[in-house]
C-alpha cells in the first residue's frame, strides 16, 4: 500500500523537498497558501494540492509542514520538530541535514520518508530538541559568515586574486561549507542563493530569546543580527545571509 504524504509550504525549501518524495514513490498531496504555485508544482510532479491544509493532511500517514514561522506552523499542526540545513541547494538535490525532536517510535516510523530529501537525519531526544539544535547552528552560522565577509573583504583589498585563495584554504583549518560554497559568490557579488536575511534575522531572534531564557551569552550573534538589520535597511532583505560581506569595503575583483 502506498504511504500518504501530506506537504504543507511550497517555498524555496518545501518546493523541491516535496518533489524528493514524489520521486522516491510516495503519494504526495501539497497545500500552499498560494494556490497557484501548488497547482504548478501539482504539474511539475504530476501529484495532488489542496486548496486547503486541512483538506490536504486528510487521510495523511505523514504531514510535513516547510512554513516560514511558529505561528504557520501552529495553524496547520503540531508533529515531530525537524528543522533542516543545508539551504536551497540541498533541498533540490536531496542531501538536508535533519534534526529532529519527538517521540522515538514515530521518528522511527518518519525516518525511511525523511530519508527522501535529506543524507544525514539525526534523532535528538525530546519534542523541541530539533529547533534548538537548529538554533545552534544558526548560531554558528552567523558567525561563520561573518568571519567569511571579512576574510574576502580583506583579501579582496589586499590585491589577492581571492578565487584562488579561496581554494588553497577550503582544504585547511579555516575551510567550510560556506567557504566552500558561498566564497567565490561573495568575490562576484552574487547573493541570490534561497536563505534570505529575513529568515535568517527570524531565526537569530528566536535563538537570542531562547538564550536569554537558558543564560546564554551570544555577543557575537546579536552583532551579527545587528549587521543583518543594517543590510535590511539597506533593500536587501530578500538576499541570502552571505551578502553581509555588502556592508564591507572592498576593491573589485
Amino acid at each position: 500500500m502506498s504511504i500518504k504524504c501530506a506537504f504543507l509550504g511550497l517555498g524555496v525549501m518545501g518546493y523541491p523537498m516535496a518533489g524528493h518524495l514524489v520521486k522516491k514513490g510516495f503519494d504526495v498531496t501539497v497545500y500552499n497558501r498560494t494556490t497557484v504555485k501548488a497547482q504548478k508544482w501539482a504539474q511539475e510532479y504530476g501529484a495532488g494540492y489542496k486548496a486547503t491544509a486541512f483538506e490536504a493532511v486528510e487521510d495523511a500517514d505523514f504531514v510535513f509542514a516547510c512554513l516560514g514561522n511558529d505561528d504557520d506552523v501552529r495553524s496547520v499542526v503540531l508533529f515531530l520538530d525537524a528543522p533542516v540545513s543545508g539551504g536551497q541547494a540541498g533541498a533540490v538535490n536531496g542531501v538536508l541535514t535533519v534534526m529532529v525532536g519527538g517521540e522515538a517510535d514515530v521518528f522511527e516510523k518518519a525516518k525511511p520518508v525523511i530519508d527522501s530529501y535529506a543524507c544525514n537525519v539525526t534523532y535528538l531526544g525530546e519534542a523541541g530538541s530539533g529547533q534548538l539544535a537548529k538554533m545552534v547552528n544558526q548560531i554558528a552560522l552567523a558567525g561563520a559568515v561573518q568571519g567569511l565577509s571579512e576574510a574576502v573583504a580583506f583579501g579582496m583589498n589586499a590585491g589577492l586574486d581571492m578565487k584562488k585563495v579561496l581554494k588553497v584554504l577550503e582544504k585547511g583549518a579555516a575551510g567550510s561549507w560556506q567557504m566552500a560554497n558561498r566564497g567565490e559568490t561573495m568575490v562576484d557579488d552574487k547573493f541570490d542563493f534561497g536563505f534570505a536575511i529575513d529568515w535568517m534575522r527570524k531565526d537569530l531572534g528566536i535563538a537570542m530569546a531562547e538564550a536569554r531564557r537558558n543564560g546564554s551569552s551570544l555577543p557575537v550573534t546579536a552583532l551579527v543580527d545587528q549587521f543583518y538589520g543594517e543590510l535590511q535597511a539597506m533593500g536587501a532583505s530578500r538576499m541570502d545571509t552571505s551578502s553581509l560581506i555588502k556592508r564591507l569595503p572592498r576593491k573589485k575583483a
